[in-house]
C-alpha cells in the first residue's frame, strides 16, 4: 500500500469523524395536511396505497387532520421536538404529509433536495421552510445539495423513503425501484460520503417495494427488517452489513411488512430514545419483538393513522423528516 493510499484513507476517516452523526434526531419536521387525498400519480408504484370510496373528500381531510394531530401530540408528550408547518392551499399536494421524501437534513449542515417520480409531488418542495428552519428555529444550513436535476433524465431518489440511513456508520441502504435509481444513489453516496448497500425487494405478490423505509428501520442498537422480501441472493449481504455495524435484528414477516411494521423510526427525546410507529404496526408485533424494540430503542410511541396509511400508502416514519442540522 503506497503512501498516497494511506493518506487518502486517513483523510476519509478524518472527514467521517468530523461529520459523524448521532443516529436518532431530537427534532422532526411535519407538514399538517390541508387537502389530503389519495394520489393517482403514485398509485401504480405504491402497492400499499388503496382507495376509500365510501369517504368524501371532506371526510378524508378531516380524518387525516385528526390523525396528524394525534401523532404530533403523542411525540411531543414523549419529549420529541415537533416542528409542524401547514401545507399551502395551492398548489394541491395530496402527499405533502410525507415530507421526508423531498428533503433530508444532516449534521454537517447539509440539506438535500431529492428528485421525485410523481410530478405533483415535486411541488411539495418549499424554499420558505428552509428559511424558517434557519431564521426562526435557529438551525445552521451550510449547503443545499440539489439532486432534483435528475428528474430531467427520469431518474429518482425519494429521500429517506428511498434511503434508510445508518448515520452513525455512514451506510445507506436502498431497495431499487421505479422511485430509487442506482445512478442517483451513487450521486448521493459520493456527495455525502456514504457507503451504499443496494438490493432488490418485492412484496408477497412479486411487485417491487416502492420505498426502502417500509421494509426496514435502523436505530442506534437495533434494526427492524423484513428479510423475506429481499431478493434471496442479496439477503445475506444486507443482514451481514447490519450485524457488522452492531445492530441486533428484529426480523419482520411479510404480513408485518404489509402492516407497516417496517415503517418505524427511532427518535431522541428529553428522556432518552423512543420508537415511533403506527398503531397498525404496533398491533402486528409479537410480545417478544416489542420487548426487544423497547429494550434497545426505548418506549414505543404509537398513534392510529388508518386513513393516512390506506389512502397515502405510507405510515408514521414517512410523516417525519428528522432535523439533524447543527444549531447556530
Amino acid at each position: 500500500m503506497g503512501p498516497a493510499v494511506i493518506e487518502s484513507r486517513r483523510g476519509a476517516l478524518l472527514w467521517r469523524a468530523m461529520t459523524a452523526e448521532i443516529q436518532s434526531a431530537a427534532d422532526v419536521l411535519m407538514i399538517r395536511p390541508l387537502q389530503f387525498a389519495g394520489n393517482p400519480q403514485t398509485a401504480e408504484s405504491n402497492r400499499f396505497q388503496h382507495t376509500a370510496p365510501h369517504l368524501s373528500a371532506a371526510q378524508v381531510q378531516a380524518a387525516a387532520a385528526r390523525e396528524f394531530e394525534a401523532l404530533a401530540d403523542a411525540l411531543r408528550a414523549a419529549g420529541v421536538n415537533v416542528h409542524a408547518f401547514d401545507d399551502t392551499p395551492q398548489p394541491h399536494t395530496p402527499d405533502s404529509i410525507f415530507p421526508n421524501n423531498w428533503i433530508s437534513f444532516h449534521a454537517d449542515g447539509t440539506v438535500v433536495l431529492y428528485p421525485m417520480l410523481a410530478e405533483n409531488r415535486r411541488q411539495e418542495r418549499r424554499a420558505d421552510l428552509l428559511e424558517t428552519i434557519s431564521s426562526r428555529l435557529g438551525f445552521r444550513i451550510a449547503r443545499v445539495l440539489d439532486l432534483t436535476h435528475h428528474e430531467g433524465g427520469g431518474k429518482f431518489l425519494e429521500g429517506t423513503g428511498s434511503l434508510v440511513l445508518d448515520r452513525a456508520h455512514r451506510i445507506a441502504y436502498a431497495c431499487v425501484s421505479p422511485r430509487t435509481d442506482l445512478d442517483v444513489l451513487g450521486d448521493f453516496a459520493q456527495q455525502l460520503d456514504y457507503d451504499l448497500v443496494a438490493f432488490e425487494a418485492a412484496d408477497a405478490n412479486g411487485a417491487p417495494i416502492y420505498h426502502t423505509n417500509v421494509l426496514m428501520c435502523i436505530g442506534a442498537r437495533f434494526a427492524a427488517i423484513c428479510p423475506d422480501c429481499i431478493r434471496a441472493d442479496e439477503r445475506g449481504a444486507v443482514l451481514d452489513s447490519l450485524r457488522r455495524s452492531g445492530h441486533q435484528l428484529v426480523e419482520l414477516s411479510m404480513e408485518q411488512l404489509a402492516a407497516f411494521a417496517g415503517n418505524m423510526l427511532e427518535l431522541r427525546s428529553s428522556h432518552g430514545t423512543v420508537v415511533a410507529m403506527s398503531q397498525t404496526a404496533l398491533d402486528s408485533l409479537s410480545a417478544q419483538q416489542r420487548a426487544t424494540i423497547e429494550r434497545l430503542g426505548g418506549p414505543i410511541v404509537a398513534a392510529a393513522i388508518p386513513t393516512i396509511e390506506t389512502l397515502g400508502g405510507g405510515s408514521v416514519r414517512c410523516m417525519l423528516a428528522e432535523i439533524h442540522l447543527p444549531k447556530k
